[in-house]
């Protein structure tokens, strides 16, 4: 199955939600470094080559490699309007067997921050997390002061569980995330979506 790739496209109502392609390149690069000090302070270190269309390639065969793989689903935020590239979300770490899990993380383009788009696009990917890959757990954690993050996961129906210590390196330092799940079993848990 490794070098079988199977398609994945989920549209919403505004968004197409696909896996990045080569050509994608230069949309990224220019999105990403005009929103890097939007997005620093929430990422681990940029790399020296970050935003190198080598880097970039990687990338692209990196996601080509987990669908294929079922170990991740990284999926580009398009707008339908006009083809504009807003972000990305991320369905990682995705464990089968008696866990059934995975772990969302994303990022979107200051221009296109607090405009209702990444919760589309977590809410779409939650659904397709529990109704077409029959996930039961999608984890996501934030920094504990990213307050529009932890809104956004609370009103796609994560909840809070609690804070794990030092968890990542975020902007050159150890930090601690507060984490939420959500999970399909839970009825309080369930997306507009779901």
């Amino acid at each position: 199955m490794l070098g079988q790739r199977r398609r994945v496209q989920i549209e919403t109502e505004r968004l197409t939600l696909r896996p990045p392609v080569h050509g994608d390149f230069r949309a990224w690069a220019a999105l990403r470094e005009d929103s890097a000090e939007f997005l620093t302070r929430w990422e681990p270190t940029w790399a020296k080559d970050h935003l190198t269309r080598r880097a970039f390639t990687n990338r692209v065969y990196w996601a080509q490699r987990s669908i294929s793989q079922n170990t991740a689903l990284p999926l580009f935020l398009i707008r339908r309007a006009d083809d504009m590239l807003l972000g990305a979300i991320t369905l990682d770490n995705i464990r089968r067997g008696p866990a059934q899990a995975g772990t969302t993380g994303y990022w979107v383009g200051a221009p296109f921050a607090r405009m209702g788009y990444m919760r589309e696009a977590v809410q779409a990917v939650v659904h397709h997390a529990f109704t077409t890959m029959d996930l039961s757990r999608i984890e996501a954690g934030c920094l504990p002061e990213n307050t529009p993050s932890r809104r956004l996961l609370e009103r796609c129906g994560y909840k809070y569980e609690g804070v794990a210590q030092s968890y990542l390196q975020i902007d050159g330092r150890w930090r601690n995330h507060v984490l939420y799940a959500n999970l399909r079993a839970d009825r309080r848990g369930r997306t507009e979506t779901g």
